[in-house]
């Protein structure tokens, strides 16, 4: 699939009128719910990996709470910086600042002291170390990722990093060491969400192009480096992804599970590196939904059984 990219300069996107939005559901569309909720999954699953026995609920609430927190001050923080880009594109422009519905003052605020309480809650009812992964997330997701994209690509394989560090949050939570078998969930995450973004910034890689994204699509005509790099990670991914098991976290049950979603997503990520177009972008996008919520919950439940 050849893609030829516009040439003429960005300008604003013109959308419909979008559906009256009151003030509140605004500032909860600026939290980004979805990522929210995918961030305390995550965050879950560290914890109840890194738990050993006695570790209560109460503490696993107050974990979550406070990572809710930080992951929608986070994303509201990203939506405010990245406004004038979001104006630009098609599937953002209807946010609540580039759609003219909220200023970037009230919205940076809200953003900041959302931010702000979730680190010290989780500072003060968890503990330091995960109220610092915390921080470390939303400082390394605002200062390095959110300008990097306007730069390089390479923002893309920056950007995991936060991505991947609330599982490490979820670990430290329940009172677990750092060490390799953390660092094993941490890699898990880190990898599966490279193929994920890359077959996302495929299909909107007109907006990206739009917006001034330095995107690796933006410019990848055929598409060979954008599902080259996706098929390189997913594949990747499969011996990270059994790391758990070397490590004694888990036993037969997930190895077979998480080697045939393993060899489901690099699969996938083959198709894709032949084919180059929307389609199997667009299909690698819906495995990679499919594929981390699957081994995630292998991995819990094969704990559960031990």
């Amino acid at each position: 699939m050849t893609h030829n990219v516009p040439s003429k300069e960005p300008q604003p996107v013109v959308t419909a009128t979008a559906l009256p939005a009151t003030r509140a559901s605004d500032f909860f569309a600026l939290t980004k719910p979805r990522i929210v909720l995918l961030v305390v999954l995550t965050a879950a699953v560290g914890f109840y990996m890194g738990a050993p026995e006695g570790v209560g609920a109460v503490l696993l609430v107050h974990t979550l709470l406070g990572t809710a927190l930080v992951a929608g001050g986070t994303s509201a923080l990203n939506q405010v910086a990245e406004s004038d880009v979001d104006a630009l594109m098609r599937r953002t422009a209807g946010r609540p600042i580039p759609a003219g519905r909220m200023r970037r003052v009230p919205g940076a605020v809200f953003a900041a002291l959302l931010g702000s309480l979730g680190t010290v809650y989780l500072g003060i009812f968890v503990n330091v170390l995960t109220a610092g992964l915390a921080a470390l997330t939303l400082l390394s997701y605002i200062f390095l990722y959110t300008p990097l994209k306007r730069r390089t690509s390479l923002a893309t394989l920056i950007g995991a990093v936060p991505g991947a560090l609330p599982i490490l949050g979820g670990w430290a939570a329940a009172g677990g060491a750092l060490g390799p078998p953390a660092w094993s969930l941490f890699w898990i995450l880190f990898l599966w969400q490279l193929p994920h973004f890359l077959a996302l910034a495929w299909l909107y890689r007109d907006d990206y192009h739009r917006a001034g994204l330095r995107m690796l699509s933006v410019g990848d005509r055929d598409g060979r480096r954008t599902f080259g790099q996706a098929l390189l990670y997913a594949t990747a991914l499969l011996p990270a992804s059994l790391l758990p098991a070397v490590l004694g976290m888990a036993g037969p049950l997930y190895v077979l599970g998480a080697g045939l979603l393993g060899l489901w997503y690099a699969g996938v990520g083959l198709a894709a590196a032949r084919a180059r177009s929307t389609a199997a972008a667009r299909r690698l996008f819906l495995v990679s939904i499919t594929y981390l919520p699957a081994v995630l919950g292998l991995l819990a439940l094969d704990k559960a059984l031990l």
